[in-house]
């Protein structure tokens, strides 16, 4: 009876006590590892776990957001005619003899233009992203104005000359327009946005120093989707410099 006794008694480590009103004695009841109540170790390797998830959240940002947008840099355009074109000598620079600037991406390219495709078709600077080439940004200028002609006679003008422009109006969802006046130095600025089947473009357009300059800033509807806040940027930076001899 003693070996049987000792036999059934609980041991301290593998058994619970439940109360009871009964005189039923104690069962033993063995607690799998599972079960075992969270410990100081899990609690820290459950809170490095959440941390870690929560980087990675944070890190999935997406390209062009709050604190992380790319630098950029200003381009000086001369909008030198074909046969000026190849440069400056002495001490001159295109900063000092530039006629319009506008914002371009660390990391673009630019595209040398030859002197027949300036001759022709006007085109004066052109980068692009080397990523996407058809991710781009450029500015062509025609001589001879002296002022903008009514808005929407000013798009059907450039898609003479650029039958790409021609296909995007064509293939068009819509076709925005608006005008803009520099607040500081009141120049007027005719703005497009096109949202065509394949690309999205934003171009503007002014007159200054008899010359109509065009700014273009394309890409397709991809890349657009993923870099508008930035292509925007391009688009909104646009600007002619005051002749400082007029």
């Amino acid at each position: 009876m003693a070996i049987l006794a000792s036999i059934l008694s609980p041991s301290p480590l593998l058994t619970t006590t439940t109360p009871s009103t009964s005189s039923q004695q104690p069962q033993a009841v063995r607690i799998p590892p599972s079960a075992a109540p969270a410990g100081k170790p899990f609690a820290a390797k459950l809170a490095a776990v959440a941390a870690a998830g929560i980087l990675a959240m944070s890190s999935s940002s997406p390209a062009v957001a709050a604190g992380d947008s790319p630098e950029f840099k200003v381009y000086y355009g001369t909008a030198a005619s074909a046969a000026n074109y190849g440069g400056y000598g002495g001490n001159a620079s295109k900063k000092d003899a530039a006629e319009y600037v506008y914002e371009v991406p660390e990391g673009w390219k630019e595209r040398l233009v030859s002197k027949v495709e300036k001759g022709t078709n006007g085109t004066d600077s052109e980068f692009f992203n080397p990523k996407k080439r058809s991710e781009r940004e450029y500015l062509t200028f025609l001589a001879g104005f002296r002022a903008l002609a009514p808005v929407s006679a000013v798009l059907d003008n450039l898609a003479l000359s650029d039958v790409g422009l021609q296909d995007q109006i064509a293939s068009a969802d819509g076709v925005r327009s608006t005008e803009r006046e520099d607040a500081g130095t009141g120049q007027l600025y005719y703005e497009y946005e096109i949202a065509g089947a394949g690309a999205h473009s934003l171009i503007s357009v002014t007159c200054a120093r008899n010359k109509l300059y065009a700014h273009f800033v394309t890409a397709p509807n991809l890349e657009w989707s993923r870099d508008e806040a930035v292509l925007r940027r391009l688009h909104q930076s646009f600007k002619t410099v005051a002749d400082a001899t007029s």
